[in-house]
């Protein structure tokens, strides 16, 4: 399958960046990464192959780039929750990420299942970074920074089931956005307020 160069323009490095990233989340997400090169990364971006590697190094590089993306909660989701009602936070927090998983859907579940990588220690780092990552972005939306190392595992633990749910709804089409969307919600609400202040 060939891909369709994108109309080359100038832009600032930043958005360049940018750009070829999304191509990279597009064209894994679809192909895997055995399925992908940098040649059709840059082809698609509509860049020279050397800006890609200039931006990204490797296509491993790219590749565990496109990873650490699609799995990191950004600062400013966290950021722009509603204020101190803890429900509306937790409701919030759980609308975002089905809403990023729902609309990334393939990149999303090509990511969290290492797309044909699984098992490189490269890749799994990665993933054990991001997921690290979004059990703290978990604590900083519904508790509070600088948390001990038990509640940090049960955040990790609750990121495990927020993950597992939505490749329920997203892989196997046995539960609806609507049930994913409770479970979670309840889920997290519940360990905020009866399990986190036992740790």
């Amino acid at each position: 399958m060939s891909v369709q160069a994108g109309p080359r323009r100038r832009l600032e490095p930043d958005a360049r960046r940018e750009q070829i990233l999304s191509v990279a989340v597009r064209l894994f997400g679809e192909r895997g990464y055995a399925g992908v090169s940098a040649t059709d990364v840059a082809r698609g971006a509509g860049v020279a192959r050397g800006l890609v590697n200039h931006y990204f190094g490797t296509k491993k590089d790219l590749y565990l780039e496109v990873i650490r993306v699609m799995l990191t909660v950004p600062g400013m989701a966290v950021a722009g929750l509603p204020g101190d009602d803890l429900p509306s936070r937790v409701d919030a927090i759980t609308t975002w990420f089905l809403d990023v998983v729902s609309r990334h859907s393939r990149s999303w579940l090509a990511a969290i299942t290492a797309g044909g990588m699984s098992g490189d220690p490269d890749v799994d780092r990665v993933i054990a970074q991001a997921i690290d990552a979004a059990a703290e972005a978990v604590l900083a939306a519904v508790w509070r920074p600088a948390s001990p190392p038990a509640l940090q595992a049960m955040a990790r633990a609750y990121v495990g089931l927020a993950v597992a749910t939505a490749r329920e709804w997203l892989e196997r089409g046995v539960l609806t956005r609507a049930q994913v969307h409770k479970l979670l919600s309840a889920s997290l609400l519940t360990m905020v307020e009866q399990v986190f202040p036992d740790a």
